[in-house]
């Protein structure tokens, strides 16, 4: 037992050895745990000192908004599960209590693409976000490698390969510039060659997938799909008689690729709509005018009669100026807020109201027993158009954030959906009232694709058309759509004026179309 007792104490002092570096690597991992932890407070610290001294401004700005719901779903979990190694009970506390208002995956999903349809719309490439080189703004807002590459996995996972390629380009040109990141160039490339497969650029995935393997021999995947692409392409340039062209040495940017064809008929007439591209107004404009409007000898408009403006001509359409003032649209927006929701369409399959990507904003309804300022909107409303308002819709408000857009549709229920309105018991909506509550920075416009106008927003103003011709068949060139809002918020109200109660007000015409 002696002879073995010398042996096994060694053993032991090699263990206490062994255990005192481990227990050296656990300070130092402790350590460098509360160094990250201290960079992340004085990061956020500088950022919400920032931040929360212009809430409204910051957030005017879609690269800030995305990065806060990022944050907040992604990173404060980051920092989170780094604290726990040791768990600390007043930061999950703090964690417990605000958890419930964080955003989601889904939120954090929704403002990437929010930045996706503004790339589009707005025709942007993914530098112009990722440096916050955005029109109308200046500012210091910038996305990392780590972003763009966030944004390009969020595209590829929805199968959108189309921005997947131009996020994971970004994101691969700002590594190669030097700045640092978590994300490796083979994850970049990884992901960047099969979307440039799917976008059926054969010469460019190879390329890319030759990079892949260089840095990373070994990788999964990078080998199986290099022979694949290239036995792909070799297959197409026989059938095609083709010799080999080596892919193109220019960058991928906006425009290298078609972006694919969606839902939408008139989608390029509408997002140039949109970027200020519509129709030339130089002959249109002669007939175009504005006049004092006094709601056909309303008492209440006599001494001081509306400005009116045309926008258009057939279909009228005119703007209405100081219409609502900064008071009545603070308060109207100050009873919105506590009730806004995310808006809804009406499936015109079920009937039934449901969530829809191509509506994409926060709306409230308010009743004129809500306050004052509302019954007296209202009666405004009425004088103003000489309709009644008795079986109109109560007054709608939303708020278009950055990114939040309608894509163009028709106010008035077609053929096709004879029941919209039936529980109503009013018809259908002859006409639609809508007040700009706010200036929009950039973007943000009313377009109608069918005629090419765009109205932009202007606070205290408002539109007004019909929807329906006095025959009451619907007027298809309404069809209408709310741009993207590009940089600021859009504060909106609006009055669908209904059928029912106009009989005398608007009485038919002598053709279909009058």
């Amino acid at each position: 037992r002696l002879e073995k007792y010398p042996r096994q104490m060694t053993d032991l002092l090699y263990t206490e050895k062994e255990l005192v570096q481990s227990l050296r690597e656990y300070i130092k991992a402790e350590e460098t745990k509360l160094a990250s932890v201290k960079s992340w407070a004085n990061k956020l610290d500088a950022l919400t000192r920032v931040s929360t001294t212009d809430p409204e401004g910051y957030l005017a700005h879609p690269v800030n908004a995305y990065k806060l719901m990022k944050r907040l779903n992604t990173e404060w979990n980051e920092l989170e599960s780094l604290v726990l190694q040791n768990p600390s009970d007043g930061f999950i506390s703090n964690m417990s209590v605000h958890r419930q208002y964080f955003p989601d995956e889904e939120d954090e999903t929704g403002a990437a693409k929010a930045l996706m349809r503004l790339q589009d719309t707005y025709q942007l490439d993914s530098e112009a976000f990722s440096k916050g080189k955005l029109p109308g703004m200046q500012s210091d807002a910038f996305l990392t490698v780590d972003d763009c590459f966030d944004m390009g996995k969020t595209a590829y996972n929805d199968a959108d390969y189309y921005h997947a390629v131009l996020w994971m380009q970004q994101s691969l040109k700002q590594l190669d510039a030097g700045e640092e990141a978590a994300t490796t160039k083979a994850e970049i490339l990884d992901y960047l060659s099969y979307s440039v497969y799917q976008m059926g650029d054969l010469p460019r995935a190879i390329e890319l997938t030759r990079r892949l393997v260089a840095i990373d021999p070994s990788h999964q995947r990078a080998g199986g799909n290099l022979r694949y692409f290239e036995k792909l392409l070799f297959k197409q340039l026989n059938e095609l008689n083709q010799a080999y062209q080596p892919a193109s040495e220019e960058p991928i940017q906006l425009g290298t690729y078609n972006r694919p064809k969606d839902h939408l008929p008139e989608r390029e007439t509408y997002e140039a709509l949109c970027r200020g591209e519509g129709i030339k107004l130089v002959r249109k404009r002669s007939r175009l005018f504005c006049r004092y409007q006094d709601g056909f000898r309303n008492p209440r408009l006599l001494l001081k009669p509306m400005k009116e403006e045309d926008e258009w001509d057939s279909p009228h359409i005119v703007r209405y100026l100081d219409v609502l003032s900064s008071e009545e649209i603070d308060k109207i927006k100050e009873l919105a807020k506590p009730r806004l929701a995310r808006a809804t369409v009406r499936d015109p399959k079920t009937g039934v109201l449901t969530t829809a990507q191509y509506r994409v904003s926060k709306s409230a309804w308010l009743e004129g027993e809500d306050d004052p300022v509302i019954a007296r909107v209202n009666q405004r409303i009425e004088d103003i158009t000489g309709l009644t308002v008795d079986t109109a819709e109560l007054l709608q408000v939303a708020n278009y954030g950055v990114g939040g857009q309608y894509e163009p549709h028709y106010d008035f229920s077609r053929r096709d959906e004879p029941d919209a309105f039936k529980r109503l018991g009013t018809g259908n909506r002859v006409a639609t009232f809508l007040n700009y509550m706010s200036d929009v920075t950039a973007g943000g416009a009313t377009v109608f694709p069918d005629f090419g106008a765009a109205i932009w927003p202007r606070k205290g103003t408002a539109v007004f058309w019909y929807n329906l011709f006095k025959s009451g068949e619907g007027d298809y060139r309404t069809r209408h759509a709310a741009c993207p809002v590009l940089v600021g918020s859009k504060w909106v109200s609006n009055k669908w004026i209904h059928e029912r109660g106009q009989e005398f007000r608007r009485p038919c015409g002598l053709t279909e179309v009058d």
